[in-house]
């Protein structure tokens, strides 16, 4: 864990549920305020890894736990994963392959649980950053809104769009740093065209779900995003062309 104090704000860094998970908030000045959204990060790790052989998750899958005896979160976040399939057409699939695996609705899940403990704690200027995915709030004081880089997927040196805004989530759904770790689960074979998928929506559940399902759709994907209502989308094609919706919120770099 590091903590880093800021003029206005703090900014506190853990590693949690394999990804770095960024707690950015203007409105107070000692990084221990911070740990309720870290414990509750801490609990959605022991509940929802597929890692820990004790977790939920682990002991739905190998049978040792009924879904009825779950936590209620862990029955709500499977539920929600059942609708995405229908609505994704297959593409956002939480038991492709056989196995159950949950973490592409959890981290956003997770992130809107803890911006919800932020506005409980009165919190107006936050932003909270689960592997790159971002829920936003009012700005980065002094800035009256928070700016966000979309990297590019085949140079990290350069940035393809900015996001502006002061309430919004943001997912992004690409090959990046781990690889080919998104696959069409119709085929289990890692999506063709594509080299990543933008979504900006209200929440960070759906809007992360529907950035995975779009990516993995390969090159069907920006049709598909264009008819979403709610959210915005930018596809990056792998021959470097980027297709946005009219109304993705970007602002000149």
């Amino acid at each position: 864990m590091t903590a880093v104090a800021t003029r206005p704000g703090v900014i506190r860094v853990e590693q949690i549920m394999g990804m770095p998970i960024v707690v950015d908030v203007r409105d107070v000045d000692d990084a221990s305020a911070l740990e309720p959204l870290f414990d509750w990060f801490r609990w959605v790790d022991r509940t929802f890894s597929t890692y820990l052989a004790h977790s939920e998750i682990c002991r739905l899958g190998r049978g040792e736990l009924s879904l009825t005896d779950a936590h209620p979160d862990v029955q709500e976040v499977l539920a929600r994963c059942d609708e995405l399939r229908v609505e994704t057409h297959g593409y956002f699939d939480a038991r492709a392959g056989g196995a159950l695996d949950p973490s592409g609705l959890v981290k956003g899940w997770s992130v809107d649980r803890a911006a919800a403990i932020a506005d409980e704690l009165g919190w107006r200027n936050y932003a909270i950053n689960a592997g790159g995915d971002m829920r936003l709030r009012g700005g980065a004081l002094p800035e009256t809104v928070w700016r966000v880089g979309i990297q590019h997927p085949a140079d990290r040196a350069k940035v393809v769009a900015v996001v502006a805004a002061d309430d919004l989530a943001v997912a992004t759904s690409g090959a990046y740093a781990r690889g080919e770790h998104v696959v069409d689960p119709h085929t289990l074979l890692p999506p063709t065209g594509v080299l990543s998928v933008t979504i900006t929506g209200a929440e960070l559940a759906t809007t992360d779900a529907y950035a995975t399902a779009a990516f993995a759709m390969g090159l069907a994907g920006p049709l598909w995003t264009a008819r979403l209502r709610g959210h915005e989308a930018m596809s990056m094609l792998a021959d470097g062309t980027a297709l946005r919706t009219p109304g993705f919120p970007s602002v000149a770099t």
